[in-house]
């Protein structure tokens, strides 16, 4: 039996559907069975991963993250902290951002495109101070792996989300 309003299982529905009045538990329907669990949430999962450790290690431990992140972060300027937490923060944001499209599929493509719109500007960013020389040459190197790689495949990600066919927010899958 399910509860016009689509609410939770095992929450109490006002009326029975039998006339008695009595108050009934009423089933989900926004997920029925157990989960399904496809390629999308295992890719999307372990980058949010990926991301939720760089952005903890930037909120947790800056100074280290400075001197020791494989990006030559000091390259780029005199540490700051505060500034190394603020970005902590806008990759946590990609972080969350990414989990909730693993969890959600109706929502991976505003989700995953939110992502990629910072990594973007980020990785933008890199090029833009390394072609200008404010960074020595190396760094169209040494960026690959943690900057324009990790743009790259959410730019990709987006262009493939779009070509599937989306299920809205609050739609259950079939």
């Amino acid at each position: 039996m399910y509860d016009a309003t689509g609410i939770g299982e095992g929450l109490l529905a006002p009326r029975s559907p039998d006339g008695t009045g009595r108050r009934h538990r009423v089933r989900r329907a926004v997920t029925p069975g157990p989960r399904r669990r496809d390629g999308w949430f295992w890719l999307l999962a372990g980058l949010a991963l990926l991301g939720a450790v760089n952005a903890a290690s930037m909120l947790l431990s800056p100074q280290r993250w400075y001197h020791e992140a494989p990006a030559a972060v000091p390259d780029f300027g005199p540490y700051n902290e505060h500034f190394v937490r603020d970005v902590g923060c806008a990759f946590l944001t990609v972080a969350v951002a990414l989990g909730w499209a693993a969890l959600r599929p109706a929502w991976r493509l505003p989700l995953v495109g939110t992502a990629a719109v910072f990594l973007v500007a980020h990785a933008v960013l890199h090029a833009y101070d390394t072609l200008r020389g404010y960074v020595a040459a190396d760094h169209w190197w040494i960026d690959v792996p943690g900057v324009y790689a990790p743009a790259v495949l959410l730019v990709v990600l987006v262009l493939r989300l779009t070509r599937r066919p989306q299920q809205q927010p609050g739609e259950t899958p079939g």
